[in-house]
């Protein structure tokens, strides 16, 4: 159970806000927590800098977490990136040269300023997570250290725009989402009267992303930069890498503790995309005496063990029936010294005829042609199902649409930890197409729960940089990695897993319907199978701590929907996703905030170009003179030889329409 603190060891001031000047001239908006005495007695730093609105975006969870740090001795700075909040300036993409030099600036401001020992940290999740990687890749003379949360090494093969070479339905919904949070005011409490002119100036520069990263569609310069993978040797701070088994972004944690060669930890609990004190599904931890003890060891040099302490933990989830949403999972925590762990040993079972057996055994060739509609039952590669439901359910479905190999029962529990691999031999009859797999534990009633899950572009089989058409009827080897997974597979429960060549809507379709052959006896799937070690289980963690969220006035509630539509004549499948995440009042600093998205995704049986994504965002505020709504919408489809972007913006002040902008585009598929 979270508890709320109220008293610290060291009562907090809190100064907003601050504008640090940037060598450019433009000034990015702050707000710095930190002990009142912090003047007499100075206190490391750690910066945040993220897009999404200090004041009336990141609120609600800055306030459990940057006072309660301040509150043992620390200076916790928050600051918009440039173009959004309060910042001037504009912003013009993820992850730029520029916004790093920024951070590169405010961290030397931060380690001039009186209150502070000359030691910084950052620290962030998502977006916050990725530039602190990059950030520390820099290698800025005062940042000591980083926790990096919820974000990836790579931004290509592990973001939200590709996977495996094929386009994510993801980088539409994201683009639309940026689209009307670029459209909102600064607040004009905050910079006063020049208020109106910063927004003109945000709105006449307004855009969809999703046009650049169409553009993009290898694993291109535009992606390396920022992609720390590329030379994990820039990095040599200590580095503490967290993500959930729920999130989008796990496999960079033991990517960066294979990679990484300086002091490093890696922590995987069974969260979605959240800090894990306010971890959904729970058990949700006291990440913030976690991160303490880092920041002290790291920034103040007080060693009290915790360097000493096996360096990957991991939450191991037991066996659970499938659910698009889960209040918890349970399950227990364990540690492994290092990644890759001397206790996972590789188990190898092959691919035989609608078994996985030690050994191989040659048939008669099977036949996988999955409908286009196949996927619809794994959820949303972007899932946040604590509370909302898009995880995935059932997988009877998706079993019986492609193409399945399984165990005998299990006489014994099995414990899997890190990326199950598939080496495969297989002919197609197209240039193109994706194979996708899935690792599911069904259950002795025949329910089947989805573990793990992975897919590739086969025309990406040996280069995201340089795809090349699959050659007809002739065998192909390739190999695919599926996803890290942390799960006990219960005795007298089965192994599954299941091939397809369809993922939607999470990939979108190949232009083709391909159909891929499978000799048995050819192809084998590697599991990660650890040993149980002595202290597995141990209570490592406390219950969740957090100082007094901020008060606010509930408007209106947050409700969440997942809606299935068949229609029974043409066949065409529509999956809508629809979140109200509320309306608030923030009387501290009268301020109100609400939004809502829908993203509807379709698409006709037997017909892949028939995909459509329709994704639309209401974002609004209220401050001062200020009482906005941006409404923006993005739509995807495609043809055989071309994607098409079309995108639109609309916003209203006071309820009158008084900016719209709209583009509509055709980009060509490059190997997609």
């Amino acid at each position: 159970m979270t508890q709320v603190v109220t008293v610290f060891p060291r009562k907090v001031a809190t100064r907003d806000p601050v504008f640090i000047t940037m060598k450019d001239g433009v000034r990015l908006a702050a707000t710095i927590w930190l002990p009142e005495d912090a003047d007499e007695r100075p206190v490391p730093a750690i910066l945040e800098l993220i897009p999404y609105r200090r004041r009336d975006g990141t609120v609600f969870r800055d306030m459990k977490m940057h006072p309660y740090v301040a509150g043992h001795g620390f200076a916790c700075c928050r600051v918009d990136i440039r173009g959004s909040g309060d910042s001037e300036g504009l912003l013009t993409d993820e992850y730029t040269d520029l916004e790093q030099e920024d951070a590169c600036e405010i961290i030397a401001w931060l380690a001039r300023q009186p209150w502070c020992t000359g030691a910084v940290g950052m620290t962030g999740i998502s977006w916050g997570g990725f530039n602190a990687l990059q950030v520390a890749a820099r290698r800025p003379p005062a940042l000591k250290a980083i926790i990096a949360l919820c974000c990836s090494d790579d931004r290509y093969a592990d973001d939200v725009h590709y996977y495996g070479g094929n386009l994510l339905t993801e980088d539409g919904m994201w683009s639309s989402f940026i689209l009307g949070l670029g459209a909102l005011p600064p607040d004009p409490q905050i910079v006063g009267p020049r208020w109106r002119s910063m927004w003109r100036e945000r709105l006449g520069a307004t855009s969809c992303w999703s046009s650049t990263w169409l553009r993009h569609q290898r694993r291109d310069a535009y992606w390396k930069r920022g992609s720390v993978c590329e030379d994990f040797a820039a990095i040599d701070i200590p580095v503490y890498a967290i993500s959930g088994w729920d999130d989008t972004y796990f496999n960079a944690v033991p990517r960066l503790m294979a990679g990484l060669t300086g002091p490093r930890k890696g922590l995987i609990g069974p969260w979605t995309h959240a800090y894990p004190f306010l971890g959904e599904p729970g058990p949700a931890i006291h990440y913030l005496k976690e991160a303490i003890r880092w920041w002290r060891h790291w920034l103040e040099g007080i060693d009290d063990g915790l360097m000493d302490e096996p360096a990957y933990t991991t939450y191991l989830k037991d066996p659970h029936r499938p659910a698009h949403c889960y209040p918890d999972h349970p399950g227990r925590w364990v540690r492994d010294p290092a990644w890759p762990s001397p206790n996972v040993q590789d188990k190898v079972l092959f691919l035989n005829a609608g078994t996985l057996e030690n050994d191989p055994t040659e048939g008669t060739p099977m036949r996988l042609r999955s409908p286009v509609t196949a996927g619809r039952d794994c959820g949303r590669y972007g899932g946040y199902g604590g509370s909302v439901p898009d995880m995935a359910g059932d997988q009877r479905r998706e079993d019986g649409l492609g193409l399945c190999f399984e165990t005998s029962p299990l006489d014994a529990d099995m414990d899997l930890l890190g990326a199950p691999a598939l080496d495969i031999t297989l002919g197609s009859d197209s240039t193109s197409g994706t194979l996708t797999a899935r690792l599911c534990e069904v259950f002795e009633d025949g329910v089947s729960t989805l573990v793990t899950w992975g897919a590739l572009n086969l025309r990406h089989r040996a280069s995201f940089e340089n795809p090349s058409p699959v050659p007809v009827g002739e065998p192909v080897r390739l190999r695919l990695s599926l996803n890290h997974c942390g799960r006990r597979i219960g005795r007298g429960s089965r192994l599954r897993l299941a091939l397809s060549n369809q993922h939607w809507p999470v990939l979108w379709p190949q232009p083709a319907m391909p159909t891929f052959t499978v000799a048995p006896g050819t192809s084998r799937l590697t599991l990660p199978v650890r040993t149980p070690q002595p202290d597995d289980g141990l209570h490592l963690f406390d219950d969740a701590e957090i100082s007094p969220p901020v008060a606010m006035d509930v408007l209106e509630d947050e409700t969440h929907s997942r809606l299935l539509a068949i229609e029974a004549t043409t066949r065409r499948e529509t999956l809508t996703l629809t979140s109200n995440h509320g309306r608030f009042h923030l009387p501290d600093r009268e301020n109100e905030t609400w939004s809502r998205v829908s993203d509807c995704m379709s698409m006709t049986e037997d017909d892949p170009l028939s995909a459509r994504l329709d994704t639309g965002w209401v974002l609004g505020y209220r401050s001062g003179e200020a009482n906005a709504e941006a409404t923006s919408r993005v739509v995807v489809t495609a043809t055989e030889e071309k994607f098409r972007l079309e995108w639109r913006l609309e916003v209203r002040e006071n309820g009158e329409r008084i900016f719209e902008r709209e583009g509509g585009e055709w980009i060509d598929r490059d190997h997609l």
